[in-house]
């Protein structure tokens, strides 16, 4: 189910998760496309180049860190441009919508009724390997301040909390176990 036109659907203003968000200008109904994900199509190769150069050059200034999205197992959306508004869109623990790929193409669509002047999220998905660096600072309920994709958040919950290991031991640890 498609919105209107984006001009019509959502504005992009100060966010109490992260400087900048998207917002929905009127209601909009549960799987509705909200806006397309648009910027260079790029190899995986180039993808991953330019994610490890952007993270240093974000973490130097601190600015957003990384804008490629996954479009499928080839190629990744690089959306870090002006004209993409969707690049915007922050992420929370308790997100409202999603991603979806539709005949080649990254659409962030609602998951659920979103009022008129909610932010409009979605979960980043990151993997839990690095999660220390991505805090989360969207203030759900659920929240425990790491972007961790929602499928991995309750083990890192667990090894935080029964190993009484410090963050970056926990983080440490991951990493030695991936690279196994």
């Amino acid at each position: 189910m498609a919105v209107n036109s984006e001009e019509d659907v959502f504005f992009v203003s100060d966010s109490g998760i992260h400087q900048r968000g998207v917002f929905a200008k009127c209601f909009i109904p549960r799987e509705s496309y909200i806006v397309e994900y648009i910027g260079e199509r790029i190899t995986k190769e180039e993808s991953i180049q330019r994610a490890l150069d952007w993270e240093k050059y974000a973490r130097e200034q601190d600015k957003g860190v990384v804008y490629i999205f996954e479009l499928n197992d080839e190629y990744d959306i690089d959306g870090n441009n002006e004209e993409n508004p969707a690049r915007l869109i922050n992420h929370s623990c308790k997100e409202n919508a999603e991603s979806v790929v539709v005949d080649d193409s990254i659409w962030i669509v609602a998951k659920r009724d979103i009022e008129e002047q909610e932010e409009i999220t979605f979960d980043y998905g990151y993997d839990m390997e690095h999660f220390l660096d991505h805090k989360c600072n969207c203030g759900s309920g659920n929240c425990f301040g790491y972007i961790v994709r929602r499928d991995q958040r309750k083990k890192l919950k667990r090894m935080l909390n029964a190993s009484k290991r410090t963050a970056q031991q926990v983080s440490a640890l991951l990493l030695k176990e991936s690279q196994v």
